[in-house]
């Protein structure tokens, strides 16, 4: 009988132990993507495009960094049948958010960063911050769904293009209060493959920037799959001759650690 008890908590607390291992989140996951490309709009090429995603975890805190890159050079026909190399994408995009939990639910205060470095975009900088309060809406092993939202400050660089050779460009700037909400989700469909989507609208006086990115990952080794996506960014105001809505279609190769 003695036995029998002794083999039963030896079970109960081995159980217990992997419980809590499983539940526990590691201090950081990461992921670098590195892939293939299709843009049209404001960029329109071929490319490669490399990002890092880091999450912090905390006992208190969820923070998120990251940094996202496309650059290209394309061979250009000249007028007089010559080729040479003509840049035709250059961005920059780094963010940080910083995520205080509230109690025992996972609701949370937010302070969020962001600046953009465009060189083809509708706007060649775009720095925004914000501070507010989200909450989980659905959370559980296979589906997590979140919402933020509050207000926030924005400032904007954009080149007016000179109506021809002779005229210069113009550099208009522009900054003002914002308000700001996000959403995310993902869905653990199997073990081996993951949907996300998340979307962003940043809301002022002179400008409303909306982004969305649909994606859908497939697992191709405990720390390596492959992921599909589509990713949308658009400006309400934009320079003359400037796309208010720039897509990318990506085939990224993603690195977990």
């Amino acid at each position: 009988m003695h036995k029998l008890t002794l083999v039963i908590a030896l079970v109960a607390t081995s159980a217990a132990s992997s419980a809590i291992a499983q539940d526990a989140k590691k201090p950081w996951d990461v992921e670098v993507d590195v892939g293939a490309i299709a843009t049209s709009g404001n960029t329109e090429t071929t490319s490669l495009q490399f990002k890092i995603d880091a999450k912090q975890n905390l006992e208190k805190w969820e923070n998120q960094y990251v940094f996202n890159s496309l650059f290209k050079e394309d061979e250009v026909t000249q007028d007089d049948d010559t080729t040479s190399k003509e840049k035709t994408a250059e961005k920059y995009f780094g963010s940080a958010k910083f995520a205080y939990l509230l109690g025992v639910e996972k609701s949370y205060l937010f302070g969020f960063g962001s600046y953009t470095d465009d060189k083809f975009g509708a706007y060649r900088t775009y720095t925004t911050v914000a501070l507010g309060y989200g909450d989980w809406l659905y959370s559980s092993p296979t589906l997590n769904w979140f919402v933020e939202a509050g207000p926030g400050y924005f400032e904007g660089e954009k080149v007016i293009k000179g109506e021809d050779e002779t005229t210069p460009d113009t550099i208009s700037n522009e900054s003002g209060a914002i308000l700001r909400a996000a959403t995310a989700l993902e869905w653990k469909i199997t073990s081996n493959s993951t949907f996300k989507q998340s979307i962003s609208v940043e809301s002022g006086s002179d400008n409303t920037r909306t982004v969305s990115e649909t994606s859908l990952s497939a697992s191709i080794s405990e720390k390596m799959k492959m992921k599909v996506g589509f990713a949308v960014a658009n400006d309400t105001d934009v320079a003359p001759g400037k796309e208010k809505t720039d897509t990318t279609t990506f085939v990224n190769l993603v690195y977990s650690f």
